[in-house]
């Protein structure tokens, strides 16, 4: 998902970044994983098909988006956590005011605000929806795996992804 963008296209208005970090949630054998307690209404997406947003309010602030990854059933998701700001940073630094635009999208709460992405986006095709992925060709430079963060369970694992934004020259 690295060097990826992620889009929302909300009334006219088209605002998006360059995923730069990324973590992995997988399996209810992952005690950091939503689906660790099994199935519940909250998580129900990450049993659903792959390719759809899991988007929600974590400790009542912030809300998340992830990408469910693994086939129906499976439990397993992407939590995006950081973007390079690409489109509509107007937009973004409105919904966000004085921050550097080097902060908008820093960290997973940051960019869902800075996107405007909610509760209402979840379980959207990440293909095709108002909110989704696209390929535009960025590359990130050497991907560096590290322990998950913002968490205090399976901190064991590195799947926590950073990588560097490649410019063109």
């Amino acid at each position: 998902m690295l060097g990826k963008v992620l889009v929302h296209d909300r009334r006219g208005r088209r605002v998006s970044g360059i995923i730069v970090e990324a973590e992995a949630y997988i399996g209810e054998d992952d005690p950091a994983c939503h689906a660790a307690s099994g199935l519940t209404p909250r998580n129900a997406p990450l049993y659903g098909s792959p390719g759809r947003a899991y988007v929600y309010l974590n400790y009542g602030l912030h809300y998340l988006v992830n990408a469910v990854t693994e086939a129906e059933g499976v439990p397993a998701a992407i939590l995006i956590r950081a973007l390079v700001p690409y489109e509509g940073l107007d937009l973004m630094q409105r919904r966000r005011p004085g921050v550097p635009v080097e902060r908008l999208c820093a960290g997973p709460g940051n960019l869902t605000k800075a996107l405007g992405i909610d509760l209402r986006h979840n379980t959207l095709d990440l293909a095709t929806g108002a909110v989704r992925l696209e390929d535009h060709g960025f590359a990130v430079g050497e991907v560096t795996y590290s322990p998950r963060i913002g968490i205090r369970v399976g901190i064991d694992r590195l799947w926590r992804a950073t990588g560097a934004l490649v410019l063109p020259a």
